[in-house]
């Protein structure tokens, strides 16, 4: 493998759909409420995918020095883990990036003042703190809860913000979605993970829960982002929602017939007596990963989408 594709890989594109979707819904708002900022979108975005990719380096490093990635691990390569990249290497690159998410912070502060500053230390603050320090988050179980926040609220109304400089419900409505669609992405990697997280000591909610809870999870976790456009509609009474919740429940789709099929055929017959998911079933949970992030991405986008075309 070359060094070009081993970094790739090392900075997960597949996932990025997570930081790209409320930025793209948080500024369709945005516009919609004749509020957008072109530029400071722009900046947003690039931000919000340097502080994701922070934290995915970051993951990488401290989950194999930990002894969460091993070569009994079901998934995608961890570039460390499998000797692609040197652990210096990446934490190098994890400053690198850093200095980027500075200069994307520094624009936005100049547009919209000190919360931008406040937001943007908690997010990266959070990124180390997912798996990296004395409290790692992601190995107490509270992994789900800062994907939640991070990605839902405070990057749809954090996104608004900067180009409003003010809130709206729709906004923080908008952001439940996102997050809790959001926390599907990184309930299927868990769920997939959860025999090698389990040996390694990472306490996340699926190795807490047990398998068939944790699925349990990650269906109502798409069941609340569908729901969220619908409350949108009969509360908020906005034209945009009823566009937006056609598009925003189509994202949804691609990963609810994924966990469909997996508690059907795969789940059902493949938990074993001691609790553990057989090998078979965490093979099969590789897909469901990526096309619940796609899935992500179609409902951020469509969001965004439908707010501008519900204002037209």
């Amino acid at each position: 493998m070359n060094r070009w594709r081993a970094w790739l890989l090392a900075i997960r594109p597949r996932t990025l759909s997570v930081s790209i979707a409320p930025v793209l819904a948080g500024t369709g708002l945005a516009f919609a409420d004749g509020m957008g900022v072109p530029d400071v979108a722009v900046v947003a975005m690039a931000g919000a995918v340097l502080v994701q990719i922070v934290a995915n380096l970051v993951n990488d490093y401290f989950d194999f020095v930990k002894g969460a990635d091993t070569d009994a691990r079901v998934g995608p390569v961890r570039v460390v883990q499998a000797g692609l990249v040197m652990p210096e290497q990446l934490l190098v690159a994890v400053y690198g990036f850093l200095v980027l998410a500075f200069f994307a912070g520094g624009y936005l502060l100049a547009a919209a003042g000190w919360p931008v500053a406040v937001v943007g230390a908690a997010s990266l603050l959070c990124a180390f703190a997912y798996t990296a320090g004395p409290f790692p988050l992601a190995y107490h179980g509270l992994g789900d809860a800062f994907v939640f926040v991070f990605f839902g609220p405070v990057a749809v109304v954090g996104t608004y913000y900067v180009q409003a400089l003010s809130t709206t419900p729709d906004a923080f409505l908008a952001g439940t979605g996102m997050g809790v669609f959001s926390m599907a992405v990184l309930g299927a990697n868990n769920l997939r993970d959860r025999e090698t997280d389990a040996a390694a000591g990472k306490r996340t909610l699926a190795v807490r829960l047990g398998p068939l809870p944790a699925a349990v999870q990650y269906a109502v976790c798409l069941l609340m982002a569908a729901a969220v456009p619908v409350i949108g509609i009969v509360e908020l009474a906005w034209s945009a929602w009823t566009l937006a919740s056609l598009a925003g429940v189509v994202g949804c789709v691609p990963a609810a017939v994924v966990v469909l099929r997996f508690a059907k055929g795969t789940l059902a017959g493949a938990v074993e007596p001691d609790s553990a998911v057989s090998p078979s079933a965490r093979e099969a949970l590789i897909p469901v990963l990526g096309r619940t992030a796609r899935g992500v991405g179609l409902y951020g986008a469509g969001l965004g989408v439908g707010f501008v075309a519900g204002a037209w």
